[in-house]
């Protein structure tokens, strides 16, 4: 049977060395203190989060074409909803079927 073995604990210094070659810093030295946390809320908030699903012929076409292929997306999806408003009158509801 092993004996159980405890791990020896670092000494102890109460005297702080000084070593010129690396100072302790100061406050002149650090500065303001600068916080960033990223955008921060919009004013208005004018998109919303969701999930779509996509085939992946159609968003390897958007992707291939650069950064900002959501905002592609966006403006494709745009340009129909356009197209809808201010084409032809659409109807609500099923077809109905002819006889």
């Amino acid at each position: 049977m092993k004996l159980a073995t405890t791990a020896k604990l670092p000494k102890k210094t109460s005297a702080k060395v000084a070593d010129p070659d690396n100072p302790a810093w100061t406050e002149d030295m650090l500065g303001a203190p600068v916080l960033k946390r990223g955008r921060g809320p919009q004013a208005t908030p004018t998109k919303v989060l969701t999930s779509i699903r996509l085939d992946v012929d159609v968003l390897e076409f958007f992707k291939s074409q650069g950064s900002g292929y959501q905002s592609r997306i966006n403006d494709a999806l745009r340009m129909e909803v356009n197209r809808n408003l201010t084409g032809r009158p659409t109807r609500t509801g099923r077809k109905r079927a002819t006889v």
